[in-house]
């Protein structure tokens, strides 16, 4: 008795007594049921069923008598047929309930999908808002060449103006030769010493401004 008290110890949990019963792995039971039932629903278990009903029928129907041994109201056919369905019942319920469990972790799972799917066209939504953003910033090929052509129309004023400048000024140098052909007052001036005329108007670059007196602007 004292070997039993001190074999007894307050800080660990009691084993359960009672009947132990065996154990099984649900999940190889769960793959067996379903395995029947698929085997159950299928048309070549109502074909066998069928024959197998059929010849029972037959032998205990047109054997001789001593030779029956299911005689007229087929009393242990319709047991075996209750024990059937007593047990086909329980086993489609639980492949159901399986299948129902793989839809489920399925349907999660589309849903998680979905919902990263989302997220990523939403991204990449706004990934193509900036961008459009930023190109509408960038000179495009149409605005450079415009920009190239009014450069290109601006150098071509101001050579044209250096190069009647750079003449005049030639002209001058050299005391304006052929000063009488057409030109107005003597050595081909203007009265009152100005400079001949060209066909072209007054403007800064040329110092028309500054020959007469007046400040450029």
């Amino acid at each position: 008795m004292a070997d039993q008290r001190r074999n007894e110890r307050l800080d660990q949990p009691r084993e359960p007594r009672g009947v132990k019963l065996p154990r099984f792995d649900p999940e190889a039971f769960g793959r067996w049921s379903e395995g029947i039932a698929r085997g159950m629903g299928t048309a070549n278990f109502i074909v066998y069923m069928t024959v197998v009903i059929a010849l029972w029928f037959g032998w205990n129907t047109l054997a001789p008598a001593e030779l029956r041994f299911d005689p007229y109201t087929f009393t242990f056919l319709t047991l075996v047929l209750s024990l059937q369905a007593s047990y086909a019942a329980p086993l489609i319920l639980l492949a159901q309930n399986r299948q129902t469990d793989r839809d489920r972790v399925a349907l999660e799972e589309d849903r998680r999908r979905a919902t990263m799917q989302k997220a990523d066209t939403e991204y990449l939504a706004r990934e193509v808002a900036a961008l459009r953003i930023a190109l509408g910033e960038v000179a495009t090929r149409d605005f450079l060449r415009s920009e190239l052509a009014r450069l290109a129309e601006e150098l071509d004023a101001a050579a044209q103006r250096r190069q009647k400048r750079e003449l005049r000024q030639s002209e001058r140098a050299v005391g304006w030769p052929g000063a009488g052909e057409g030109r107005p007052g003597a050595g081909g001036r203007r009265p009152g010493g100005g400079e001949p005329p060209l066909d072209e108007p007054r403007d800064e670059w040329d110092g028309d401004y500054a020959r007469d007196g007046h400040p450029e602007s």
